[in-house]
């Protein structure tokens, strides 16, 4: 990466600059606000705008939600951010229902609470192998490592062909409707502004097989990888 060609920083948020689901720090604020003082800022994230803006504590950031389903814009005057984009997809629920019942009943997977799948209003889909109503601690104790559902993952990609699989959070699959994903989703963005791979860096921790950052990390664009969101001022000190 030569730093000199950078123009925007773009970033992953749950493990790269904040712990699972919990508020930006003040620490790691300050650093975005030394950031953006010499590039432009961008998050990319698999949730949506909103919530994304309210985890980052309404720090004032552009947001790609939802691999590029969703796109919000920082509105300084209201210190909001304004959705200029939001994509929302049909979803076949019989065919989704049917598919996920058969990997269910192959990898012994029948017993589960609450809903078989988990539909969003995107056209977004989770395959939530414990159910949708399963215990936080039986999901943080099912597959810590990932290698259980890494070793089906093809097979899951294979079976759900029209959706870009992810191995994601501690027990389950999201599904993005093809092709909306990270590297997509930052692709897209970029040509509208006219910055070239060269001139972007991203941020992300899940850059392994199935990762929901991975399509970055293999893709034209510069990478720095974070495996502790504790590291993130430690990572970006090149560019400062």
């Amino acid at each position: 990466m030569d730093v000199t060609k950078i123009k925007l920083v773009a970033f992953d948020l749950d493990g790269t600059l904040t712990q699972h689901k919990t508020p930006l720090s003040e620490a790691h604020r300050k650093v975005l606000e030394k950031l953006s003082k010499k590039y432009q800022l961008l998050m990319v994230g698999a949730g949506m705008c909103r919530r994304i803006f309210e985890q980052m504590e309404h720090f004032p950031i552009d947001i790609l939600g939802n691999y590029g389903m969703q796109l919000a814009l920082y509105n300084s005057e209201t210190k909001d951010i304004d959705i200029v984009k939001n994509v929302a997809l049909p979803c076949n629920r019989e065919s989704v229902e049917r598919r996920v019942t058969m990997l269910r009943k192959k990898y012994g997977f029948t017993e589960f609470a609450g809903e078989n799948v988990e539909y969003h209003s995107s056209g977004c889909v989770t395959f939530p192998i414990l159910g949708t109503k399963a215990r936080q601690e039986d999901k943080l104790a099912f597959d810590p490592d990932r290698k259980k559902r890494r070793a089906i993952y093809e097979e899951v990609k294979e079976v759900f062909s029209d959706y870009i699989v992810f191995v994601g959070g501690s027990s389950s699959f999201d599904m993005a409707p093809a092709p909306y994903n990270k590297a997509y989703a930052l692709g897209e963005y970029c040509k509208e502004r006219g910055l070239l791979p060269e001139e972007v860096v991203f941020l992300g921790d899940d850059y392994g097989p199935g990762g929901n950052d991975e399509s970055v990390y293999c893709s034209e664009f510069n990478f720095l990888t974070i495996d502790n969101y504790l590291d993130f001022p430690e990572v970006v000190k090149e560019l400062l």
